[in-house]
């Protein structure tokens, strides 16, 4: 890897937080998981209780309990609960910044809001077409009226580039949204003709 630039102190910092991003939400869901499950396997002595073993029990409980706690967050009262704490972790200075980041972009895929739903191929130059997902068709708020954000995620890369682009240079396309993305972080190796079955799927069930 090469730098252009000179590292400094901010960019290094930079970096970290780049890296706390990634690596954070992935290791405190798996340590926590992980725990649970050992935790529950050792006070739950199946052999005591049934005269033989049952591996993985500490698995199904805790991911029973974990459905249920998802069930229940979508009460009047659990949902009261869970925006006290939101309000509290965006108002700590520091924590906000992260916690904000991760929020928005694990409810991008998983949300009520989900952003990446809408696959169009994107025309750069010459009739050379770059595929991405359309995350926001309203930029009035930041004096960019006429234009769409589409994020171009890169190939074998959790990661990838925003554009904003004029609405008549992109074009929608059809099928699942989740082969799209199979077929763009793959580089393109992966079945092209799973995203046709998923249209002619989808209009079946139609």
């Amino acid at each position: 890897m090469t730098f252009k630039k000179p590292l400094t102190f901010r960019r290094l910092f930079n970096y970290f937080l780049a890296g706390l991003l990634i690596s954070l939400p992935i290791w405190g869901t798996g340590y926590v998981i992980y725990s649970a499950f050992t935790f529950i396997d050792g006070i739950i002595d199946t052999q005591y209780f049934f005269g033989f073993t049952i591996p993985g029990l500490g698995v199904v409980i805790v991911l029973s309990f974990i459905t249920f706690i998802g069930f229940i967050g979508q009460g009047l009262i659990s949902k009261q609960l869970i925006d006290f704490f939101d309000h509290v972790l965006e108002k700590t200075p520091g924590i906000k910044v992260i916690y904000s980041m991760i929020k928005d972009f694990i409810e991008a895929f998983v949300g009520d809001k989900k952003k990446f739903t809408e696959g169009v191929a994107v025309e750069m130059t010459n009739g050379i077409y770059k595929l991405g997902f359309v995350t926001s068709k309203n930029l009035k708020s930041i004096q960019l009226e006429g234009l769409v954000a589409v994020y171009f995620p890169h190939s074998y890369n959790f990661s990838g580039n925003l554009f904003l682009v004029p609405k008549e240079k992109i074009k929608p396309l059809k099928g699942n949204s989740s082969e799209l993305m199979k077929f763009i972080v793959s580089g393109g190796v992966t079945d092209v003709e799973a995203i046709s079955k998923s249209v002619k799927s989808e209009s079946g069930a139609e």
